[in-house]
């Protein structure tokens, strides 16, 4: 079970640090979905989603809207009823219990503050159930708004706070119940990009000093890679990928999630032999077997990201041409240049480099120069 969440510190460092190595592919399943199919009249929502997540585990499901992510949330939570399938939680099946009886706090992108009472008022409101003396609550709500940072803010309203700090006031009362499960519902989506940068570490920061186990749904690439241990990539009512993020970005395992995470230069290619490929006029070394079955065919789409591009490469580099550059946008930490490859006419290639790197080459505007394409970035899909 979570640490009492009456008890407040603030993290420190090794203990962010312990609390994150303690997920490992050995901590136990907290929270097992098993083939859950949910259709609403011919649109089928959810097609045999299967997902473990582990206890004090932060995973995001992340897609695009009508992916499926918040209607399997929703059915977590007992908000939809499932087709078919099962839910246990902690070993327990909880598949057809009320939302009432499933041991969980949620937050959604609304607050659904109540205008009408004072902030301690509604983080008092999610603790009604859990029959603590006057005292006992009093304490548990100061305890809380010391936690998300809003002491002293006690008897404002709602309507007093921005945006940032109702929903910390939400996020209270979603922990002050000391759930075992903590579900949100793209909870950000509303604040501006400072306020909401801020409140992910806040969150993050939480989740582990208190070993939650969380399901987050957001639609925000960046906000899943920062947040989450793991990352459920949902298409279609089903997961397409389920890793860390390192890995997700990495080592993408269809097309749709290394389009949908990060940017990506896609080559047709032609199969040549077990370690070599043709891309146009280009011969490529790669490293790597298609990602998906080739089906007797020896065509598919080569796939890397822009930073593996190499525009400094050594002279004995593998995968090396020359290619002109068409044009560069500067984006603040680094340089965005589309490319040419000269034996590619009309194919270009996305590079992006750091400003030291650019700083170091001779000005590029319309002019060529080498680059490679490192056969270990490279990934060929059917």
């Amino acid at each position: 079970m979570p640490t009492p969440l009456s008890v407040t510190a603030s993290a420190s460092a090794s203990e962010f640090t312990a609390a994150a190595e303690a997920i490992s592919p050995t901590s136990a399943t907290f929270l097992a979905i098993r083939n859950i199919r949910k259709r609403f009249g011919a649109f089928t929502a959810l097609d045999n989603v299967s997902l473990d997540v582990r206890q004090g585990e932060m995973v995001c499901l992340l897609g695009p809207s009508g992916c499926g992510k918040t209607t399997l949330l929703r059915t977590i939570a007992g908000l939809e009823k499932q087709d078919d399938g099962a839910i246990h939680a902690h070993g327990t099946d909880i598949s057809h219990l009320p939302p009432q009886s499933r041991d969980y706090g949620i937050l959604f992108q609304s607050y659904a503050l109540f205008p009408n009472l004072t902030v301690a008022q509604n983080v008092a409101y999610g603790l009604n159930a859990c029959r603590l003396s006057r005292v006992q609550m009093q304490q548990r709500v100061a305890d809380m708004l010391d936690m998300v940072g809003l002491s002293g803010s006690d008897k404002k309203y709602p309507g007093q706070l921005s945006g940032g700090q109702q929903q910390r006031v939400a996020l209270a009362r979603a922990l002050a119940p000391s759930p075992s499960l903590l579900l949100l519902d793209e909870p950000l989506s509303a604040l501006d990009a400072q306020v909401r940068e801020h409140l992910q570490l806040e969150i993050r920061r939480l989740q582990k000093q208190f070993n939650i186990t969380t399901l987050m749904v957001t639609h925000d690439q960046e906000e899943a890679m920062v947040m989450s241990d793991r990352i459920a990539i949902m298409q279609h009512g089903r997961i397409e990928q389920f890793d860390t993020p390192d890995r997700i970005y990495r080592h993408p395992a269809t097309p749709f999630v290394a389009d949908f995470i990060g940017q990506a230069n896609w080559l047709p290619f032609q199969r040549l032999s077990p370690h070599q490929v043709s891309v146009g006029a280009l011969t490529l070394t790669v490293d790597a077997a298609p990602r998906q079955p080739m089906e007797n065919s020896d065509n598919g789409r080569l796939f890397c990201r822009p930073e593996a591009v190499d525009v400094l490469p050594a002279a004995d580099a593998s995968n090396r041409f020359s290619a002109r550059v068409v044009d560069q946008i500067y984006l603040g930490d680094r340089y965005r240049m589309m490319l040419e490859l000269d034996e590619l006419p009309g194919q270009r290639l996305m590079a992006d480099v750091s400003n030291d790197v650019r700083a170091r080459l001779p000005e590029v505007s319309a002019q060529r120069m080498w680059i490679a394409l490192p056969q270990q970035s490279l990934h060929l899909f059917a």
